[in-house]
């Protein structure tokens, strides 16, 4: 399924059972330690999707390394590699790519489900609703308050790492298209957007096997010349502070 999606340059891996073969990978001791004594299903799920991840990362060519979640809950990638994970009841994935690729990656997978009323609420802005009912005017049985909510989730995930920055469910304005894209707007480092915002970035979605998935990739030349240079240096000041942190701990 996330094959159908991601970019060719990116490598996916998905699994569909806890305890299939990629269930059975060995934590390292760095990423043992983050589930110790917690629920036997979410050490599952933690090691399942590590489980792809490190399968995502062998068909690129990158040695497996510690993915242990850093201060906004994203994993930590090896040098040189970008990547996103993503869990929901009976599904894992990963992708990963290169940097010099990509500079910033983020997937979604979420159940073929309507959202809760409250959920829903908190979530669709009334510009996003109104381009709902424009855009699919028949939705099929398609839960569209789920889908933006996946879109908005791999945007999130793409973002927050590379710029170091938390964002709200609102920050992002999200259009999706039925051709099985979406347009994104980003909040600028300071505020969030409007919907007359930039022009912001395209992502992909597909729905099959009661699973909707979401996946944003930004280029690393796309972003040189983008209304998002303001998010790309805060994330090159950002990515310096991590290499001086790095270098301390060591």
């Amino acid at each position: 399924m996330i094959a159908e999606v991601v970019p060719t340059e990116v490598r996916a891996r998905e699994a569909f059972d806890d305890d299939g073969p990629d269930g059975a990978v060995t934590l390292f001791a760095t990423e043992q330690a983050v589930v110790e004594g917690v629920l036997d299903e979410r050490r599952k799920e933690f090691t399942t999707v590590r489980g792809c991840a490190r399968a995502a990362l062998t068909a690129l060519g990158v040695d497996p390394a510690p993915l242990v979640p850093g201060p906004l809950g994203a994993p930590g990638w090896p040098a040189g590699v970008v990547g996103s994970m993503t869990h929901c009841r009976n599904y894992r994935a990963a992708a990963v790519a290169l940097t010099k690729d990509f500079a910033a990656l983020g997937i979604d997978a979420e159940p073929r489900e309507p959202l809760s009323p409250f959920m829903a609420e908190r979530i669709v802005s009334d510009v996003e609703a109104s381009w709902l009912r424009q855009d699919f005017p028949s939705a099929a049985g398609l839960p569209l308050d789920r889908l933006l909510f996946c879109a908005k989730e791999a945007s999130y995930k793409a973002l927050s790492p590379w710029t170091g920055t938390c964002f709200g469910f609102r920050d992002f304005t999200v259009r999706l298209r039925p051709d099985g894209t979406f347009l994104a707007v980003p909040p600028t480092p300071e505020t969030p957007i409007s919907s007359r915002g930039p022009a912001g970035f395209t992502g992909r979605w597909a729905a099959c096997s009661g699973l909707l998935l979401c996946v944003v990739a930004l280029s690393a030349s796309y972003v040189s010349s983008d209304p998002l240079d303001d998010l790309a240096s805060k994330a090159g000041k950002n990515w310096d502070n991590q290499k001086q942190a790095t270098r301390r701990n060591s």
